[in-house]
C-alpha cells in the first residue's frame, strides 16, 4: 500500500473558490465567479483568466483576505479522507490554482502534508491585483506533479490525482487512478473515476 496522492483544493478540498469568496467581500462576486467557472470548464485560458481575476481584487485587505481563509467550508469528508490514505501511507499533496493564504491556513486543519499553489502580492497590507507562483498555467498541475513523482520515487500507477476543472487535466496522465470529483465535463472525459456526490470519502472504495 502507498502512494502519492494529489489534490486540487478549490471545489475539491473546499467547497467553493476561494476567489469568489475574496470577490464577495468586494461587492464583485458574480463578475469574478463567471470567468472561474469558464476557465474551470476549459473555455478560457488559464493563466490569463487567473491575472484577470486577481486584478479585481487589488485593494483588498490582507487583514480580510486571511480572515477568509480562516474560515472556508471544507468539503465533506476531506479531512476523515486524507487521515485514511495517509495510515495507508501516501503522501498526500495540494496542487492549487488558488492562493497560499488559503491552502497553508488548511494544511494544519486537513493534515495534508505539502502544498503548491500561487501567492497574492500585497503592499502596505493590501493587495496589488497581481499574483504569481507556483500553479499559473494550465499545464502547471502535470508539470509539478512529475517533478514530485521523481523526488518521492513514486510511479505513475501508484499516484491518485482528484479534481474537479480544466486546470487539473495535466496531472491526469500522471496517475492511473484520475479522480473526477463533482467535476466539469472536461474532467470527466478523462477520468477512470467520478464521483457526483459532496462527499469525499467515496474516493476511499477506489483506493
Amino acid at each position: 500500500m502507498g502512494g502519492l496522492c494529489v489534490f486540487d483544493f478549490d471545489s475539491t478540498l473546499m467547497d467553493g473558490e476561494t476567489i469568489d469568496f475574496f470577490a464577495s467581500k468586494l461587492g464583485i462576486e458574480d463578475k469574478v465567479s463567471e470567468i472561474t467557472a469558464k476557465a474551470m470548464a476549459g473555455e478560457l485560458d488559464f493563466f490569463e483568466s487567473l491575472i484577470t481575476r486577481v486584478g479585481f481584487l487589488r485593494g483588498l485587505e490582507v487583514s480580510v483576505v486571511k480572515e477568509v481563509c480562516k474560515n472556508l467550508p471544507y468539503m465533506l469528508g476531506a479531512k476523515e479522507t486524507i487521515e485514511t490514505l495517509k495510515k495507508m501511507n501516501y503522501k498526500v499533496i495540494v496542487f492549487s490554482g488558488g492562493f497560499r493564504d488559503a491552502t497553508g491556513y488548511a494544511k494544519d486543519v486537513l493534515g495534508y502534508d505539502a502544498d503548491f499553489s500561487n501567492i497574492l502580492h500585497a503592499k502596505n497590507g493590501v493587495l496589488s491585483g497581481k499574483v504569481g507562483g507556483d500553479m499559473m498555467f494550465d499545464f502547471s498541475k502535470g508539470d509539478m506533479l512529475k517533478r514530485v513523482q521523481a523526488l518521492l520515487g513514486v510511479k505513475p500507477e501508484d499516484t491518485i490525482c482528484v479534481g474537479d476543472g480544466a486546470n487539473d487535466l495535466s496531472m491526469f496522465k500522471y496517475a492511473s487512478k484520475r479522480v473526477a470529483f463533482c467535476a466539469k465535463d472536461v474532467l470527466k472525459k478523462e477520468a477512470n473515476i467520478v464521483i457526483d456526490n459532496k462527499d469525499l470519502r467515496e474516493m476511499l472504495n477506489y483506493v
